[in-house]
């Protein structure tokens, strides 16, 4: 009989344990919230905020009771944020790896992966700049410092998306050049090639389309380089700059993919507010923004009698 109660005290003692850190667990990621109810943290990469800034704007006056918030950072420092478990719900400018999503499974985690839209990275000079077509071929010499050159290359920052990108896109991994330098923001990129007539800068183009009062000067002071790629078959002679024709026909070659991925697992805010970018407002966003949305969202045309 006394080993019955023990064995009774222990089972209760467990269940209770289990209960607590489930409730603790619950704690850390709000449960009570709903698609358009509650509050949730999101974490995205800073470089896409002007396209998620609208997004969200959107998403907060169809929903009144919806308090979601983006926390922005560095592409690294967002991972490190979606890879501990911290947030739920990341945003970024690549999807997730092999060994991450096993990572994931590993803890009962499925996340759910989307492309939302297709961006730009955009070669930016002086206006006063000579500088107004270049190619492929030129852009991966420059980042690998096979080219004599008087220029300044500048980023938004070391651990940024646009880095990561274009050192896959040369095949450097490290720039060590004494011309390349990072910063701190795409503004920051933007503010310094406007003052500096010996200055390449790369950026997100979201930055250049719907440019804030505060640094919307600053764009009138610089414009795009045209692109050609060499590579391309069916148009190795033309030179392109980015838009929603050249990035839907595959003809601006520098093109990244931006992605929802959603590790919530339930109808919570995370799923309401990805359901809602990918859907159809999500998508009319994205267009009016002037990227490339995943799915082109239907028009409707009325024919009177």
């Amino acid at each position: 009989m006394k080993k019955n109660n023990i064995a009774f005290i222990f089972l209760v003692f467990t269940v209770f344990t289990c209960f607590m850190a489930c409730k603790q667990k619950d704690k850390k990621f709000n449960v009570d919230d709903s698609y358009t109810i509650g509050k949730a943290s999101f974490v995205a990469d800073e470089s896409l905020a002007p396209i998620l800034d609208q997004e969200l704007y959107v998403f907060k006056s169809l929903n009144k009771e919806a308090k979601p918030e983006i926390i922005y950072k560095s592409e690294n420092d967002a991972l490190r944020l979606f890879l501990n478990d911290s947030v739920r719900v990341a945003i970024l400018a690549r999807s997730v790896t092999p060994q991450e999503v096993k990572m994931f499974k590993q803890r009962a985690l499925y996340p759910e992966i989307n492309c939302f839209a297709y961006d730009a990275v955009t070669l930016i000079v002086n206006q006063s700049s000579n500088d107004t077509l270049t190619t492929v071929g030129e852009i991966k010499n420059m980042l690998n410092g096979k080219v004599g050159t008087d220029k300044n290359i500048v980023f938004d920052n070391a651990n940024s998306s646009l880095i990561r990108y274009l050192r896959s896109f040369s095949g450097n991994d490290k720039f060590e050049q004494k011309n390349i330098y990072a910063l701190k923001t795409n503004v920051d990129v933007i503010k310094y090639v406007s003052e500096h007539q010996h200055a390449v800068g790369f950026i997100s183009y979201s930055w250049l389309l719907e440019p804030d009062k505060a640094y919307a000067p600053m764009v009138n002071k610089i414009k795009i380089v045209g692109v050609k790629d060499e590579g391309n078959k069916d148009y190795p002679n033309s030179y392109f700059k980015p838009d929603q024709g050249t990035l839907a026909m595959r003809q601006y070659p520098l093109v990244r993919s931006l992605y929802i991925i959603n590790n919530t697992g339930r109808p919570g805010l995370g799923t309401g507010f990805a359901s809602f970018v990918l859907g159809e407002s999500g998508q009319r966003i994205v267009l009016r923004s002037g990227l490339l949305p995943d799915s082109i969202p239907t028009r409707e045309v009325s024919f009177s009698k």
